[in-house]
Order: structure tokens, then C-alpha cells, then sequence
């Protein structure tokens, strides 16, 4: 039997910390393991990406155990700040490194970071990414030879449609509370909104970063919006789905993006979209022009957002076109099955899928 060792970090199952990172490490194993894959799993303890030094010690022991020739797929948030684990067993194992998101290359990225990263990603046998847009800046921002470089974009498994309202005024936002995905932005947006009827529900987890919540729910008290913004916290994948299933609209107001895995989810229920047209969310959301499945907006812009909904909210025939589009959509997206065959091109060398250099660009929304 094919066998694969995959090692990630070991919260990926703390149900306090979803994140579209961790779906798609459990989906992708899944995956795997339905192609006849075994696949050894490795959560390894720590803050990760934070590099510290209990961290390092139990990924230095979890890849020791780990025998000589061995196809090791590690997750980015452990592997990229780990050089000096990493580089001294590139030669006995054989790896390949998935980026969820290039950490050295986000804004404001501390210097340290890119440089372990880089290291790490000229180092290893493989890399895999999951949009072209993060392949682009693997290849670009670190010099990465581009023929070890394979694109795994997430699948998204088909859900019931969602029925919708005809108003629309039920919005959803997906997401950790941090300063990269927004919520100061859907704010500010939401403010300008005060004369017409909506409410907005936000899902995701509130302590990652503390202080940023403290300022984001004082935000929500300053602009008087607390009877029409919530905040739920982590949801199970149960209760996320109710929440799927009740929304008209899923809102993504991040300031950086490497694909958006909650596009694709909403996506699969027919659910349109609005989106920052920033990193991978282009791909998630598809090409379909002007009656495609969502809007894409300028990355950090509160008005265009607000404008963007405002057309959602006042204009019944926008959003019946936004809808027929994201059911369009809907019928295209891939499985995870397609996903798995695109990682397993990277750590076998076969081509089951297109390398990044060879695949096609230009999957765009409709901009506002």
C-alpha cells in the first residue's frame, strides 16, 4: 500500500481554533485515504507558526520517528519557521511542504520569518500550494524553482442549497477575528448602511488575537450596530452549516486572502459572495463576468464594500443574477478527491495535474 506521513500542527483539531486550514488538512487526508492512500498522522505540539523552542523539540523528535525514504507532507504553519529542523532532513526524508498562506510574504511580515521560510521552501523535494496566486509568490517572493511547485486548490463538497430570502438581508461573515480578515472593514462599511434593513451574523473564532477583539467589539458598541452585528465565536461544523442554511449573502471583508476556503463553501449552497479582489479569492470565487457568482471589491476599502452591499440590499434583480450565478458556480466546483490527485502529483513527481507553471490564469469575479 502507498503510505504518506502527514504532519501538522497539533491544534488542527482544537474545535476552539477552526480555520480553513485545518478543514482542508482533515478533508484532505480524507481524501487520500480514499484513493487507497495510508496516511500516518503527526500532530505535533505548539504555538504554531510561532517558532518556539518546545516546539521544535517535539517536530525534531515526531520527524525522527519517522523512517529513512519516507514521503512526509508537513504543513506550512510548522514547517515555516523550522529551517533548522527541517534542512538538516531533507536528505533522509522525502518532503513536501504545504502552504496554506507564505508567512514571510503578508504585510508587515517580520524579516526573521522570511527568511526561515525561503529557506525552508528552497530546501524540500515538493511544495504545494492552494491557489495559483500563492504559487505565484512562492515562485516570485522566494525564488522557488516553479517545476517543484504543484497547485492544490480546495475541493468543496456540494450542500443543499440555500433557499435564500427575498430581501436578502441576512449576511454572513466566516472568520477568525484578526486584523487580516477585516472586521474593522465590515464595520466601517455596515456603518453606512444604518437606513436599511439587515443584520449580519459573524462566526469564527474571537480569541487568536485578543487585543484586536477588544477594539473590534468596542467598534460594534461605538457605531451603535450591537442589535444588528453578532458575534457567535467557533461553531461546529453542525452549527455552522444552520448558519450557512439561514444566510442570503456571505460577506468577506479580509485584507488578505490565499484563497478563501468559505467562498467555495458558500459557493456550494448556492450562496453569492462578497469579496476583497486580493491573493486567491479570484479563483474561489470564479469567471462568469458580470453575472458571475459574487462582486469582487478593493482590498481595505469600507465605502466600496458599502456600496457593493448597498446594491445587494436595494436592487432585487442584482441579486437573483448574483444567485443564478453562484448556482452556476456551484455546479463547477471540484471535490476534494481532485484535490488530493493534485497533492499526490507533487510528493510521487507524476503528473496527475497541471505543474504551476503550466496552468492558465484569469479566473476573476465580477469587480465592482
Amino acid at each position: 500500500m502507498n503510505e504518506l506521513h502527514l504532519v501538522l500542527p497539533g491544534w488542527v483539531d482544537d474545535p476552539d481554533r477552526p480555520s480553513g486550514g485545518s478543514r482542508y488538512d482533515r478533508l484532505l487526508a480524507t481524501a487520500l485515504v480514499g484513493l487507497g492512500w495510508h496516511v500516518h498522522d503527526h500532530g505535533v505540539p505548539g504555538p504554531w507558526p510561532t517558532r518556539t523552542g518546545p516546539g521544535l523539540a517535539a517536530l525534531t523528535a515526531t520527524l525522527h520517528e519517522i523512517p529513512d525514504g519516507a514521503t512526509v507532507i508537513v504543513d506550512g504553519a510548522v514547517a515555516s519557521g523550522a529551517d533548522d529542523v527541517l534542512l538538516p532532513l531533507a536528505s533522509r526524508l522525502t518532503i513536501t511542504l504545504l502552504v496554506h498562506l507564505p508567512f514571510g510574504l503578508v504585510p508587515d511580515a517580520d524579516q526573521g520569518v522570511a527568511m526561515r521560510e525561503g529557506r525552508v521552501l528552497r530546501a524540500v523535494d515538493g511544495v504545494v500550494t492552494t491557489s495559483r496566486w500563492a504559487a505565484d509568490q512562492v515562485v516570485s517572493g522566494y525564488g522557488v524553482d516553479p517545476a517543484r511547485v504543484w497547485v492544490a486548490t480546495p475541493g468543496a463538497d456540494r450542500a443543499a442549497l440555500t433557499a435564500g430570502t427575498s430581501a436578502g438581508t441576512n449576511l454572513l461573515c466566516v472568520a477568525a477575528v484578526t486584523p487580516l480578515k477585516g472586521h474593522d472593514i465590515l464595520l466601517a462599511a455596515l456603518r453606512g448602511l444604518s437606513d436599511l434593513d439587515w443584520t449580519c451574523t459573524c462566526v469564527g473564532p474571537l480569541d487568536v488575537a485578543p487585543a484586536w477583539w477588544a477594539a473590534v467589539r468596542q467598534g460594534v458598541v461605538e457605531t451603535h450596530l450591537t442589535r444588528r452585528v453578532a458575534f457567535t465565536g467557533p461553531l461546529s461544523p453542525e452549527a455552522l452549516d444552520v448558519r450557512y442554511a439561514a444566510a442570503d449573502l456571505l460577506v468577506v471583508p479580509s485584507r488578505h486572502e490565499t484563497y478563501g476556503m468559505v467562498v467555495s463553501e458558500a459557493l456550494a449552497r448556492g450562496i453569492p459572495v462578497i469579496a476583497p479582489d486580493v491573493g486567491g479569492v479570484p479563483e474561489a470565487l470564479g469567471d462568469h463576468g458580470p453575472a458571475g457568482a459574487g462582486v469582487l471589491v478593493p482590498p481595505g476599502d469600507p465605502a466600496a464594500l458599502a456600496t457593493a452591499l448597498r446594491r445587494w440590499l436595494t436592487e432585487p434583480g442584482h441579486r437573483s443574477r448574483l444567485r443564478a450565478g453562484a448556482r452556476r458556480r456551484r455546479s463547477e466546483l471540484a471535490g476534494w478527491d481532485a484535490t488530493a490527485e493534485a497533492v499526490l502529483s507533487a510528493v510521487t513527481g507524476e503528473p496527475r495535474l497541471a505543474r504551476v507553471g503550466e496552468l492558465s490564469t484569469g479566473n476573476e469575479g465580477a469587480r465592482a
